[in-house]
Order: structure tokens, then sequence, then C-alpha cells
């Protein structure tokens, strides 16, 4: 779906666009694994697909609806303890069916 934006008497089509995120929590406590688990629950409970392995987690959506979900998501977790690390990589599309050819 296709949405017009008027910025200051200028028209720019918005269309829809996906995008793969992956994240990388590190709580910088001695009990940091149930943070970790608990900011991944709250991802898997979204309408969003997540993939999850030994080092980050995958999360794939609309930019328009999944960049403000993680933002409440990240202020949820980083509210939770005193010092958090979160890294994260942004790739413009969905990469959620990735399969290495080789």
């Amino acid at each position: 779906m296709n949405r017009i934006l008027i910025k200051k008497n200028t028209v720019f089509a918005a269309t829809k666009m996906n995008i793969s995120v992956d994240l990388t929590l590190s709580p910088l406590l001695d009990d940091y694994e149930k943070h970790v688990i608990n900011f991944i629950k709250q991802l898997r409970a979204s309408d969003f697909t997540v993939l999850e392995n030994p080092l980050s987690t995958q999360i794939y959506g609309d930019y328009d609806k999944l960049m403000p979900f993680l933002t409440q998501e990240i202020k949820r977790s980083f509210d939770a303890v005193d010092i958090s690390v979160l890294q994260m990589k942004i790739v413009k599309t969905d990469r959620s069916n990735y399969e290495p050819n080789f």
C-alpha cells in the first residue's frame, strides 16, 4: 500500500519497505542471561518473523511497523538494567528466507 507524504509543499510517495534487523543485546551484569531471554521473548511475542542463533537474533518486517516496535522494546530492556549494549545492523530487504547456495 502506497501513501502520499506531504512535507513543506513537496509530495513524496511512501512505499512499503521491508527490512532485516540483526540484534545482539549485552547487558553488563552478572545475571545478563535473564535479561537477554526477556528481550528475545518480547520479540517472539510480536507479529514479526524472528530467527535466533547463538550470537544474535534477527527480526524481519515492514520498516514503518518494525522500527517503532524495536524502539519500544529496546527502551523496555534498557530500563531494566543499569548498563547495556545493543548492537544493531539493518539491511534494506527481507532476508528471512536466505539459504546459502554453497
